[in-house]
């Protein structure tokens, strides 16, 4: 039987359409060019990841450019609300030793709130915007749709920035329009892109290959789809660092820069999807499949008295149930099974929001420790950009070093162990957050007021800690996320039924709305000498939470990665029927396993 090489990029007609169509991908099997591995094979053949079309790469660089102008605009909004425009600027620059810029004056709590206000509505708009692509609009008309929203707040918040209109004290109003419609661009656009990059990688099989070396092994799916997301995330953070030049404009210039900056890289987005239009998979919607599944959950609520525990709960909507209690059916076997692994991952995604509100979702936080350090000229705001730039650095470390050495080891870092380290390296990070706020407590001028640490001249009065020992806890933070907000994202698209991706993408990035509302709840509390706790009492929260978490779900590592449209209820039940217990002899259901 001939062998393709992983190198070979090429794909047959029988498993790709014709690039820029609007088709459902059916699920077929060309044995010859991608033979299914035996059980032997799966027992001794390496697996490795599968080649990565172009495109998806091409789609990578539209989020880097709107994830970009998206953190560029964010990054500067917490001077901009906070701090009033400093002395003698109409532009909000600051360029002082030891000085911040600003241009609203409303304060602390003020920027705390509305900043997580709009964290919140920029992650629950995605609810709205991946229904929308799986039930009328496609994903890809609704990414255009979300470009076209989110250039027009970018253009109301340049042109609000303008040096006569924060003179004149005119800023507030063209600021929070621009803010908001920007906020449900976001939320319209986001959902949709990571699984319209993961549908360009179309054979989501394991198949058996040889390579150039004459090494035959097996093209596994979850690595190529983990390969896909972490180069996805690491570009996305290449956006994020894009975030410093708006840092050092405010600083230098002033905000009319920091916020045109952001808005000229936004064009890059749309030339991307315009222009690979015709050479891209886009997945039409499905409405009616959508119904059918929360029809299907509404009927197991309904026959279980609405007790999501009970022990048969999906047993009670299985097609042959139903029949035999004379009740027509509109769904298959399959399709209950795929509602119990999209469920499963929703139950996965609630742990997020604790950590995410550890990872800097406690709005300004670390921008206001920042002022009450020594700088020596640094933007106050400047070391939250090494967050991106940490993930930059450690992404191909864990994706071409960690995991593969890993693999080689033998040793299999499901999801569900991933997310548990993260969720362990995040919750250090917050104690390390907490002991730098303690010395910079102990060591300023003014103690347990040092935030607002002045002069009799009005002058900023500093710790005696450098800026750059936070550092310390954003690296940390940082290097999670490569383990729980990208195992996350492969999680939705894995778990979640062919035509529901965007949707259940969607859930998982509704967890940053969860976690705003988390800050929301905290953000009365932030404010000085209360900022210790600030720090520690999450990371500690999230700590037992972890513990829980992997208790709950280690098992969910056992489970099969992916399941297919033409796959048979046995081949998708077998794996949830040997982490419960139940015996099961499909050897060759186990072998497939990813």
């Amino acid at each position: 039987m001939s062998r393709m090489s992983t190198d070979n990029t090429e794909q047959p007609p029988a498993v790709h359409p014709e690039p820029g169509t609007e088709v459902a991908i059916p699920e077929q099997e060309d044995t010859a060019l991608y033979p299914p591995p035996t059980e032997e094979e799966v027992a001794t053949l390496r697996k490795v990841v599968g080649p990565i079309p172009w495109v998806a790469y091409f789609l990578c660089t539209a989020e880097l450019a709107e994830r970009a102008s998206y953190y560029a605009t964010t990054g500067v909004i917490s001077n901009f609300i906070e701090f009033p425009l400093p002395p003698g600027s109409s532009s909000g620059k600051a360029p002082g030793f030891n000085q911040h810029a600003g241009a609203l004056g409303k304060g602390l709590q003020y920027a705390s709130g509305v900043t997580t206000a709009f964290t919140f509505v920029a992650y629950v708009v995605p609810i709205f915007g991946g229904w929308i692509a799986d039930t009328r609009l496609g994903r890809y008309r609704t990414i255009i749709f979300g470009i076209l929203v989110g250039f027009i707040g970018h253009a109301i918040m340049t042109g609000g920035a303008a040096p006569s209109v924060l003179k004149a004290g005119n800023g507030v109003a063209p600021f929070q329009i621009g803010y908001w419609i920007l906020a449900i661009g976001a939320g319209i656009f986001k959902p949709n892109v990571a699984p319209t990059v993961l549908d360009q990688y179309t054979h989501q099989k394991p198949y058996v290959t040889t390579t150039k070396k004459g090494e035959r092994v097996i093209v596994d799916p979850e690595m190529t789809i983990q390969r896909i997301m972490t180069i996805y995330y690491g570009f996305i953070n290449i956006g994020a660092f894009y975030a410093i030049a708006s840092t050092y404009a405010e600083k230098y210039v002033g905000f009319w820069l920091a916020f045109l900056l952001p808005t000229i890289i936004y064009f890059v987005v749309p030339i991307i999807f315009v222009g690979l239009r015709k050479r891209m998979v886009r997945k039409p919607p499905h409405g009616s499949e959508l119904t059918t599944f929360f029809k299907v959950i509404w009927l197991a609520l309904k026959k279980n008295k609405f007790n999501p525990w009970a022990k048969d709960f999906w047993g009670t909507v299985r097609p042959a149930r139903l029949v035999a209690e004379g009740l027509p059916v509109n769904h298959s076997d399959k399709l209950v099974s795929d509602i119990k692994r999209t469920l499963t991952a929703c139950a996965i995604f609630l742990y997020i929001p604790l950590y995410s509100l550890n990872d800097g979702g406690i709005g300004p936080l670390g921008s206001n420790q920042g002022t009450a350090m020594i700088s020596n000229g640094a933007p106050n705001d400047l070391l939250n950009n090494f967050n991106p730039l940490t993930i930059i650095v450690f992404t191909p470390i864990v994706a071409y070093l960690v995991y593969p050495g890993l693999e080689k080891l033998g040793i299999r870092c499901g999801p569900i162990r991933r997310m548990t380290f993260g969720m362990f390296l995040c919750a250090a990070g917050g104690v390390a957050g907490g002991i730098v706020q303690l010395y910079v407590y102990r060591t300023s001028p003014c103690g347990y007021q040092a935030s607002t640490c002045v002069d009799a001249d009005g002058n900023t009065l500093v710790s005696k800690i450098s800026i750059w020992v936070q550092l310390v806890n954003v690296v940390i933070t940082a290097i999670s996320e490569l383990f729980v907000n990208v195992t996350s994202y492969e999680m939705a698209y894995a778990r979640a039924p062919p035509n529901m991706k965007a949707a259940v993408f969607s859930i998982c990035l509704f967890m940053s709305a969860l976690s705003s509302a988390l800050a929301e709840i905290i953000t009365p509390f932030t404010e000085d000498p209360k900022l210790v706790w600030v720090y520690i009492g999450p990371a500690i929260a999230l700590f037992v939470q972890t513990i829980i978490f992997w208790i709950r779900y280690r098992d969910v590592d056992e489970e099969r990665f992916m399941t297919y449209e033409d796959d048979s209820v046995e081949e998708v039940n077998v794996h949830h029927d040997a982490v419960e217990g139940k015996n099961s002899s499909s050897e060759h259901d186990k072998s497939v396993e990813a």
